[in-house]
């Protein structure tokens, strides 16, 4: 037992540690330079579109049909892929914590106990330096993930989907074999874990239009008619 009593004060330093690094997501980012390298320039981000989007409301889709249409760069999920190669971390693991709530056990005990573990304020910081790497390309559609708080506002577009919550279960039911009941529940969950995931590294409400350029409804436009809109917007800007 005794050894068992001599670790809990380490695990309370522990605990402490990581709520004080939780302040500020510019703090942890800094700490990243001396390892990762250089920040890449604010005038060196290229023409990019956020897309920031409602859980059902066809975000994903409508990234897909702008960048083929554009010929641009469409970064969703795969950010995690990029953060999974250039950090080796393993992929499963950048899941657990892409735009979910924080989880204390696992940011404090988890990367305590494991060293493979990545806390919720890692994950964040790797991801903002992947963000702007490829930001520096130009021509990038971002999927999600607060990529647009990483961005100077300037130098791209912040687009905001969103859709009646019945048009949302109904468009998940179809596309998962779902019934409607289950999606509603999904959907919520979904949309908590990015509010939360927002709010603690980024200190906005996602739902507040006043982050965005645009705010599209889907349900009437359908994800075609809607590209074809952000498209039009993206000619105009770059013109």
């Amino acid at each position: 037992m005794q050894p068992h009593v001599r670790e809990e004060p380490k695990i309370a330093a522990a605990a402490e540690k990581q709520m004080r690094t939780w302040s500020r997501i510019d703090e942890i980012s800094d700490r990243m330079l001396a390892i990762d390298g250089a920040e890449p320039a604010a005038k060196a981000v290229g023409p990019y579109v956020a897309l920031s989007r409602e859980a059902g409301a066809g975000g994903g889709l409508i990234a897909e049909l702008i960048g083929q249409k554009l010929g641009w760069t469409v970064l969703g999920r795969s950010l995690l892929d990029r953060v999974s190669e250039r950090y080796r971390i393993a992929r499963p693991m950048l899941d657990l914590v892409d735009e979910t709530k924080s989880n204390w056990a696992l940011d404090v005990l988890g990367t305590w106990l494991d060293s493979h573990v990545v806390s919720h304020e890692k994950y964040v910081a790797h991801l903002r330096r992947v963000v702007l790497s490829a930001a520096r390309t130009g021509r990038v559609v971002f999927v999600g993930r607060g990529a647009q708080f990483f961005l100077p506002r300037g130098e791209g577009l912040s687009i905001r989907i969103v859709a009646p919550e019945a048009y949302r279960a109904h468009n998940l039911a179809a596309r998962r074999g779902i019934d409607e009941t289950t999606a509603r529940r999904m959907i919520r969950d979904v949309d908590e874990g990015r509010r939360a995931f927002i709010e603690r590294y980024f200190h906005h409400d996602v739902a507040d239009p006043h982050l965005y350029d645009v705010v599209i409804n889907v349900e009437h436009r359908g994800p075609q008619q809607t590209a074809e809109a952000i498209i039009r917007l993206c000619a105009d800007w770059l013109d």
